[in-house]
């Protein structure tokens, strides 16, 4: 009787692994089957018209960027620190200061801090506290000749003087 089941448990035990072996063998098959693709936001994308934005700084948080007007004139910085990717915070300044960065000078409204890891930030995206390894990041915009509304391209990277001119 003893013989019985043992030939009985070895009979079930090899069926067991050959059905597990034959699974992973067409695991793979099914598997590609369905498509491994990642959704992500366009690289492109409006954020209304000009008239809809006051002077001064306007952060979009589902888009972690900074979105400045000075009256005619739009620029975007991006709202990621550049050290580990955490949200960056605008804090105007009290007073105004002059300010000389490669060269040229401009007139510092305000600061980027990055309260992850102490990175701080010029206003114009220049690190200059921090781990933080290179400044924040421009992107290049437009006005879409469709409906006159603003568009953020994260596609082009633009240097620390682009300006768009509405």
């Amino acid at each position: 009787m003893k013989e019985k089941e043992r030939r009985s448990f070895l009979k079930k035990l090899a069926g067991g692994l050959l059905g597990v072996g034959f699974l992973g063998s067409v695991w793979p098959y099914l598997r590609s089957l369905s498509p491994n693709v990642l959704y992500e936001p366009p690289q492109k994308f409006k954020i209304g018209t000009a008239d809809a934005f006051q002077n001064g700084v306007t952060f979009l948080d589902e888009r972690r960027i900074y979105i400045f007007k000075e009256n005619n004139i739009f620029y975007s910085i991006s709202g990621v620190c550049t050290h580990l990717g955490c949200t960056v915070k605008y804090a105007p300044l009290h007073q105004e200061k002059e300010m000389t960065i490669g060269g040229a000078t401009f007139i510092s409204k305000g600061e980027f801090h990055c309260a992850c890891h102490g990175s701080k930030f010029y206003d114009e995206g220049t690190n200059y506290a921090g781990p933080a390894p290179r400044p924040l990041t421009w992107y290049a915009m437009e006005v879409s000749p469709e409906d006159g509304q603003l568009v953020v391209d994260f596609s082009k990277k633009v240097n620390s003087d682009f300006r768009l001119v509405v």
